[in-house]
């Protein structure tokens, strides 16, 4: 049998409905508060990032959930024997817009302690950090927007995330070349 985490340390996914993930966690945040559940209902979280773009010369940011369709809740749902909390368990599935826990269904586990590490970690690395959205993959063929190159059509060849650049080939004298770009310098041929 698996060992049972202290209720402040039991962690769930929750499978909310898609684009609803803000409204779930504050619909479950203001009933926490009304019906008191505050003993056993600690902390919602819907994981966002900073992403930029460049759209039509301005450089624009916004957030970006990196789980889509789950809200993360830190509650109390099984008890030291391996039983579930029914106070909580019906909480959860009472909620407008929660469809199920992600996993088992019937018998939800918490995140392992290292899982929970792990997400909480990348949760504050990626508020802090604002990444470039990159729209593009490798094998598109795109135009460069801005540069020497301006206006060639060339394909995407390989593309870095975390700094925003985009390598693409070009026609160069007959002869193909990669050049490196940052992402607002290309767009879609």
């Amino acid at each position: 049998m698996a060992i049972i985490p202290a209720p402040q340390d039991q962690w769930y996914v929750v499978h909310v409905l898609s684009g609803q993930e803000g409204k779930v966690r504050d619909n479950i945040n203001r009933r926490i508060a009304s019906e008191e559940m505050s003993d056993c209902m600690f902390e919602v979280l819907v994981p966002t990032e900073m992403v930029s773009e460049v759209k039509k010369g301005k450089k624009t940011s916004s957030k970006r959930k990196f789980f889509p369709g789950y809200v993360i809740v830190n509650m109390h749902l099984l008890e030291a024997d391996g039983s579930l909390n029914d106070r909580t368990w019906y909480f959860i599935q009472e909620t407008t817009g929660v469809i199920n826990f992600a996993g088992n269904k019937t018998r939800p586990m918490p995140m392992r302690p290292t899982e929970v590490e792990q997400m909480l970690a990348q949760i504050k690395e990626r508020e802090e950090d604002e990444k470039p959205r990159i729209t593009h993959e490798v094998g598109d063929t795109v135009k460069v927007a801005d540069g020497p190159f301006e206006s060639q059509n060339g394909m995407v060849e390989e593309i870095d995330h975390d700094k925003g650049k985009i390598m693409v080939s070009v026609d160069i004298f007959g002869r193909k070349t990669i050049v490196e770009l940052e992402n607002w310098q290309v767009e879609t041929a």
